[in-house]
């Protein structure tokens, strides 16, 4: 009779996390992504934090709506995540952070911010 395996007890998944925030701050971003991948989470970041240089594409007319449709795979990424957590150094929301919050937060997703772990420490 063949030695049967006994399975083993599977780990705790990991943390999925999405990060928010203006582009603005792609430093800090990459600083959140390290951190929260060094304690073991998956973390979702922006895909790009400048728009792409496209020849003859203009920006301000958005033909494609090619803004719309970054913004709508960030909602994704939002919804995939287990929580959500805010880069806002200085405490920094802009409009378009403040509605990913709010979308976050109807969906239940825990939410924390960059500055409130700052000012605790």
């Amino acid at each position: 009779m063949e030695d049967q395996q006994v399975p083993q007890p599977a780990e705790a998944e990991a943390t999925v996390i999405t990060l928010c925030g203006s582009t603005t701050f792609e430093a800090e971003f990459a600083e959140v992504n390290q951190r929260l991948t060094l304690e073991g989470c998956v973390v979702i970041s922006l895909g790009m934090f400048r728009l792409p240089e496209l020849p003859d594409y203009d920006w301000a007319v958005d033909p494609s709506d090619l803004k719309g449709r970054l913004g709508r795979v960030h909602v994704q990424k939002i919804r995939m995540a287990d929580e959500v957590y805010v880069v806002d150094p200085g405490g920094y929301v802009g409009e378009s952070t403040r509605r990913e919050i709010a979308y976050a937060q109807s969906l239940g997703k825990p939410v924390r911010y960059l500055s409130r772990e700052r000012s605790s420490t």
